[in-house]
């Protein structure tokens, strides 16, 4: 069969042949024993029924196998012979333009150069699945392949449930992510269930189909790390110091951030095949295992104000530890490991090996939490030493606060200044000691003017197209600033200059994509650009558009997106969800809403959307409704929170779109609660 045939076929009449376990692959860490007897049963069952019952005798114990071994049923012989990236889009079968544009994206999500853990269908963040097994890839295959315009597939945490009769305007597919009832939300709830084989973890891009590799996140830390010196008083030429860790799927964009922005970038990773990678795709310049080595290698790039990204392949706690003992004065500093996931790979203790830190969470996960837990103290300790020095440190949105507080560790300060642990909080005079990126940087910056990571593919594949559209986007942006009211001046030169430097960067990982943020005037006006030079033939193919849900209105999280809302509503989630409904009516190709993104499962509901471009008609109109109200939608919510930022861009959006009437607040002085 070729490409075309294999692809639309789904799951095959006759077994393939079992493929040999590639150990040469980045592969997800045996996942918690935690099925009784009674329930492995049930997860086998569920995972049989996917297949012909004649096959079921050659398949149990395969499958019994897979799930006593690694803890999940990935249906490893399933995979597909042919290689899996984004392709051109004409490449692709099916009867419908929508969804040969999701199957591309589908397909970057688990291109091996893309994804974190291919072969377990994991994109980025140590769990975030497109699918939970093999058998649901090739079933959403076919039924894409099958596809026409007026159907919706609907997809349940990686499960296709059907397609289902619609029509034109409506989502050509609907994605829930681990959507569970509020109690069993806990991080055991989805060991559970995921094992089980009936929902799953998302993350953010990687069930929504709109990962673009780690440049998503490079401009994103980039627009972070450059106002984190601002705040800090330097110039990017100034050869400031910037501490992290982290080197994975979303984590790696943080040495090629740095160098953007003009710093030494120190950036710890335990996973000697996450630091090659970065190293081999020209995303961290030097990589060192010596801590000696290290210290006056930085020593030199401090002296000669260096900007340089260099990678340790081992714990940041060393680094920390070590940096203090030399002196070394950290200008910068955050982390990135992915403590939303921190029992099941997503944080090593210091002191343990890769290998031995997979082996005990999998076999002794009381012993490990412990382990994590004595480790994130010791950061902890390490960090608060840095920081009565004089270092800037924040949490970049990965749990590090929550979990580094649930571990018993010194994060917060009292009235006095002083660090406490939670013991010792006195709600009323205890803050965290360090802000969330978004509390200080990206919040009151970006996402209250209405900023946020627009972003695009070029489903034809040609570098040439994804060059018309940089150059596209750059006019537009210029054109903007040259009228923007002084308050958004800073946000649009960021991204102008990011934007004409993104080919010289050479960001793209995947398919030919690009991102920068815009507000919802600037993502509307790119779009329509797009859409124009589509219609009139510039571009070879359509272009596909997104964004991150980390964004102004896809996001309910009280620990990362929605940190500087001080109204008490930031542990709500109606805007999420809200924003989601909003998409898939006003024109949304396909739409997602997921349990967990980012700060972890039960932390956090966000959602995303994709959205075709053609060059029609109704592209244009699809694209100024959609895009609009996925902006304007956070706005209103902002400004009602009293955010003075957003109260601002709630009102400009008012005067530009006269239809639009959003509830404003009343301001209370607070002199009328003084004793």
């Amino acid at each position: 069969m070729n490409f075309k045939e294999q692809f639309s076929q789904g799951i095959p009449d006759e077994l393939p042949t079992i493929k040999p376990y590639d150990t040469s692959v980045n592969h997800a860490p045996k996942r918690k024993d935690i099925l009784t007897k009674k329930e492995k049963i049930l997860a086998l069952k569920n995972a049989l029924r996917y297949f012909d019952p004649k096959h079921h005798p050659v398949l149990l114990p395969e499958f019994r196998n897979e799930l006593e071994t690694y803890g999940r049923i990935y249906m490893y012989r399933f995979m597909p012979g042919y290689k899996i990236y984004a392709r051109p889009i004409e490449e692709y079968p099916g009867k419908c333009i929508q969804a040969k544009a999701i199957m591309l994206m589908i397909q970057n999500n688990l291109d091996p150069n893309v994804a974190q853990h291919p072969e377990e269908l994991i994109t980025y963040g140590g769990n975030g699945a497109v699918f939970q097994n093999w058998a649901q890839y090739l079933l959403v295959m076919k039924y894409l392949s099958d596809m026409e315009d007026d159907q919706t597939l609907v997809i349940y945490s990686g499960h296709p449930m059907g397609l289902f009769p619609s029509h034109t305007n409506a989502p050509r597919v609907v994605v829930t992510n681990g959507m569970m009832i509020p109690n069993y939300s806990k991080p055991d709830d989805w060991e559970k269930f995921n094992a089980l084989g009936v929902t799953q973890y998302g993350q953010m891009t990687a069930g929504s189909y709109m990962y673009i590799g780690p440049q998503g996140i490079v401009h994103g830390t980039t627009i972070t790390v450059l106002n984190a010196l601002r705040k800090i008083s330097k110039k990017q030429e100034d050869g400031a110091l910037f501490v992290t860790s982290g080197l994975g799927g979303m984590s790696g964009a943080q040495p090629k951030a740095g160098n953007i922005a003009g710093c030494i970038t120190v950036c710890a990773e335990v996973n000697p095949k996450a630091v090659n990678t970065r190293n081999s795709q020209g995303w961290v310049d030097e990589v060192f295992t010596d801590l000696d080595q290290l210290t006056q290698r930085v020593k030199i790039a401090i002296a000669n104000k260096e900007s340089v990204s260099l990678a340790y392949q081992g714990n940041i706690v060393e680094i920390w530890e070590h940096f203090d003992k030399e002196d070394i004065y950290i200008d910068l500093g955050s982390d990135q490991t992915s403590l939303h996931n921190p029992w099941a790979g997503g944080y090593y203790p210091m002191g343990m090996s890769l290998e031995e830190s997979n082996e005990m969470m999998a076999k002794n996960p009381d012993k490990f939490k412990k382990k994590v837990q004595e480790s994130l103290r010791r950061q902890t300790e390490a960090i608060n030493k840095h920081s009565k020095k004089g270092t800037y440190f924040f949490d970049y949105g990965n749990a590090f606060l929550l979990e580094a507080s649930r571990a018993g560790s010194k994060i917060f300060k009292d009235k006095n200044g002083e660090f406490v642990s939670s013991t010792e909080v006195d709600e009323d005079n205890t803050n965290w000691a360090y802000p969330s990126y978004v509390q200080d940087i990206m919040g009151p910056m970006c996402f209250d003017y209405g900023f946020g990571p627009f972003r695009w593919v070029c489903a034809s594949g040609l570098e040439e197209d994804l060059d018309k559209t940089d150059a596209i986007a750059a006019g537009v942006l210029q054109k903007l600033k040259e009228n923007a009211p002084a308050e958004i001046q800073s946000q649009l030169q960021d991204n102008i200059h990011w934007i004409k430097n993104a080919k010289h960067n050479k960001l793209v990982v995947g398919s030919k994509a690009r991102i920068l943020y815009a507000d919802a005037v600037g993502r509307i006006e790119i779009a329509k650009a797009f859409n124009d030079a589509i219609a009139n033939g510039s571009f070879a193919g359509p272009v596909i558009l997104g964004r991150d849900h980390h964004d102004v209105s896809g996001t309910d999280s009280p620990y990362r997106e929605t940190s500087n809302i001080y109204d008490g509503s930031q542990f709500t989630a109606d805007m999420a969800i809200q924003n989601v409904i909003g998409d898939s009516f006003r024109g949304a190709t396909w739409v997602s809403i997921h349990n967990g993104g980012g700060v972890g499962w039960g932390e956090v509901i966000n959602g995303g959307f994709g959205m075709v471009l053609d060059g029609s008609k109704a592209s244009e109109d699809k694209l100024r409704s959609m895009l609009f109200w996925d902006v304007t939608n956070g706005l209103a919510r902002r400004s009602w929170a009293r955010n003075k930022e957003a109260i601002f861009s709630a009102n400009r959006a008012m005067e530009i779109e006269q239809k639009l009437k959003i509830t404003m607040p009343n301001i209370v002085e607070d002199s009328l609660f003084l004793d």
